[in-house]
C-alpha cells in the first residue's frame, strides 16, 4: 500500500508538471510546441520553463500532507528533486 501511494505521487506530480509546461507553451508561443522547446533550449531558458511548470507540485504536496497521505507527498517530493536536478543539468550545459 505504501509503494502504491508513493508511485501515485510520482505519477501525479510528473503529469501535473508536464501539463503545466505544455499549457504555458501553448498559451505563450505562436508556433508548434517543438519549435518553442528548441528555441528555449537555444536561449538557455528551458530550465526556467521547467521550474515554472513544477510550481504546481507545491499544492499537490500540501494536499497530500493535509490528507495525511505522507507517502503520496513523498512521491511528489521525489519528482520535485528530480526536476531540480534536471534544471541544474540544463544550467550547466
Amino acid at each position: 500500500m505504501r509503494n502504491k501511494e508513493l508511485f501515485q505521487g510520482v505519477i501525479a506530480s510528473f503529469f501535473a508538471s508536464s501539463s503545466a509546461m505544455i499549457f504555458i507553451l501553448l498559451y505563450l508561443s505562436e508556433g508548434p510546441i517543438e519549435d518553442a522547446i528548441v528555441s528555449l533550449f537555444q536561449q538557455k531558458k528551458l530550465g526556467g520553463l521547467i521550474s515554472i511548470g513544477a510550481l504546481i507540485n507545491l499544492p499537490l504536496f500540501f494536499l497530500g500532507m493535509h490528507k495525511r497521505k505522507t507517502n503520496f507527498a513523498k512521491g511528489v517530493m521525489i519528482t520535485s528533486i528530480i526536476i531540480v536536478m534536471m534544471v541544474a543539468i540544463l544550467k550547466i550545459i
